[in-house]
């Protein structure tokens, strides 16, 4: 009983850390623009420090000599802000506090978070190592994807904050609690099954190379990909199956075995399952694939792909949908959280 007493309390006092913590996180990356500033290792961004980012890293153009100060300016304003929003929300703090959370969670990474973690299961066998897994970038990116959560954190409290409403849930006033599930059991559904179904499109392309099966692409282009990278299309199909696993365990967003553990699984039978169980990967799922996603439309709109992949549509065409399923998967978890959540411990409103 203790420990639950304990687990809860610190669930329910995020909103007096968070923003706390995302001045932290930019106060720490104020000091390393300055450092980086004035030559330590370690700038993360640019082809001349980032050598896999070329295209794919929409700050691959710049310097250090030129993007260290900003990232110091940012760093340090951006401390200011996340520190004057734990005191008093205005609308132009919190406007800014959604422009940090939005470029560093979706702007400025790339498809290398997602693909790094697809990968991750080479790294727990032994078939790579760590630095070779998650080169300093991409673990800055995902450092980078974490303080944009903690900027959104910040922004959603100090609304809350603002609108007089309840900083831990959300909630309003009585009644909204259940007016809520309702609404979100009819939306929900709609976009769980958008998020089904989009990556769908992709692990379908990707069984069919495997197969030998030119869809989408030539078939010059998948004999030169095998022959270049043999098995590349084994590969591909595994990532597909990936995808494909993430659709079937999207459904739980809106089946009794997302709610209830099924009889099949041993030691679980019958349990309720954790909210956050469902709801912490496929928060993550859905940012990473919305990034990615949002790399690719990038690219292809500024007509960066290389000419083989504008010649075969389908190495990226199923990709150009990420952005919608990545929302689509957002959308369908929120939804869960809201028919899931309990009365709030701060409040009392359900």
């Amino acid at each position: 009983m203790a420990s639950s007493t304990v687990l809860t309390t610190r669930r329910s006092s995020w909103p007096r850390w968070v923003g706390p913590a995302a001045a932290g996180w930019s106060s720490i990356y104020g000091v390393l623009g300055l450092a980086w500033s004035a030559g330590a290792p370690g700038f993360p961004f640019g082809h001349e420090h980032d050598r896999y980012g070329e295209t794919i890293s929409v700050l691959d153009p710049v310097t250090r000599s030129g993007a260290a100060p900003v990232v110091a300016v940012l760093g340090l304003f951006g401390a200011l802000v996340a520190g004057a929003l734990t005191r008093v929300a205005t609308r132009a703090a919190i406007a800014v506090a959604w422009v940090y959370a939005v470029g560093l969670t979706f702007v400025l990474p790339d498809y290398r978070p997602l693909i790094r973690v697809a990968y991750t299961p080479m790294l727990l066998i032994g078939e790579v190592g760590f630095a070779e897994m998650y080169p300093w970038p991409v673990l800055n990116q995902m450092l980078c994807i974490g303080g944009g959560l903690l900027w959104a954190g910040t922004a959603v409290v100090a609304t809350r904050r603002r609108r007089s409403s309840c900083t831990s849930c959300g909630r309003a006033d009585a009644a909204e609690g259940t007016d809520g599930r309702l609404a979100a059991a009819r939306w929900g559904r709609v976009a769980t099954y958008v998020a089904v179904g989009v990556p769908l499109i992709y692990c379908l392309t990707r069984w069919a190379w495997a197969l030998g099966i030119p869809l989408g692409v030539s078939r010059e282009f998948l004999r030169a990909g095998e022959a270049d990278t043999p098995g590349i299309w084994l590969i591909g199909a595994m990532l597909g199956t990936l995808g494909a696993g993430g659709a079937v365990l999207t459904l739980g967003l809106i089946q009794r075995w997302g709610e209830i553990y099924p009889r099949w699984i041993p030691g679980l039978r019958g349990k309720t399952v954790r909210p956050r169980t469902a709801i912490v990967p496929a928060t993550l799922v859905a940012i990473m694939v919305t990034t990615a996603g949002l790399m690719y439309v990038r690219i292809t709109v500024l007509g960066q792909l290389p000419g083989e992949f504008r010649e075969n549509v389908a190495t990226v065409g199923p990709e150009l949908f990420w952005p919608l399923w990545g929302i689509a998967l957002g959308a369908a978890t929120y939804a869960y959280h809201l028919r899931r959540r309990p009365a709030c411990r701060v409040c009392g409103r359900s």
